[in-house]
């Protein structure tokens, strides 16, 4: 067990005794890292904060049920995508099921490889700049490392469509890079 896996393991049986300073240790080891996963989808800063409080006091409640299987760092985060998911829903954000009769995409499309040596700032712009659908997808595939048929069950999705989203996001954000990026 890592290091960290096994300090969040102590903290973890401290709050199942009812020891505060577990809760206190896990929400400090966590939160930024859960606050940045929320931001990236809900993009509203207090629905975000309101979003981590929700997801912690979740996860709290839920403690004695915790298994040590995947980490307390991916069981919080996953509390925290589902959360932000529905907040979105709530919000009704629509995922667009996108036209995909006949719609194939080939698995193996040669990309220009340069064009993804950009700055840093300019691909977060260009992500920003997908519609909402598109960039949702991309923040679950790339940056939760989310399995497509997994992201596809959250939004309630076909497995093609987010296939085809994700597709179709990494085209536009090539083609905004090429255009110089956005302003």
């Amino acid at each position: 067990m890592e290091r960290t896996e096994i300090i969040s393991y102590n903290e973890i049986e401290k709050c199942k005794r009812g020891d505060a300073s577990g809760y206190t240790e896990l929400y400090n080891r966590y939160a930024k890292e859960v606050y940045n996963t929320i931001y990236r989808l809900v993009r509203h800063t207090a629905e975000a904060e309101d979003l981590l409080q929700e997801t912690f006091v979740s996860a709290f409640q839920s403690i004695d049920r915790f298994e040590h299987t995947g980490g307390f760092r991916a069981w919080i985060k996953r509390i925290a995508i589902n959360k932000s998911i529905s907040w979105m829903r709530r919000q009704k954000i629509r995922m667009v099921e996108l036209e995909t009769s006949g719609a194939v995409v080939a698995e193996e499309e040669a990309i220009d490889e340069k064009a993804f040596v950009m700055r840093v700032e300019e691909v977060r712009k260009a992500i920003d700049a997908l519609p909402e659908g598109y960039r949702t997808v991309v923040q679950l595939y790339l940056f939760e490392n989310i399995p497509q048929e997994e992201i596809g069950q959250l939004l309630g999705l076909a497995h093609n469509t987010v296939r085809i989203q994700y597709h179709r996001a990494k085209q536009k954000i090539l083609q905004n890079l090429k255009q110089g990026g956005l302003s």
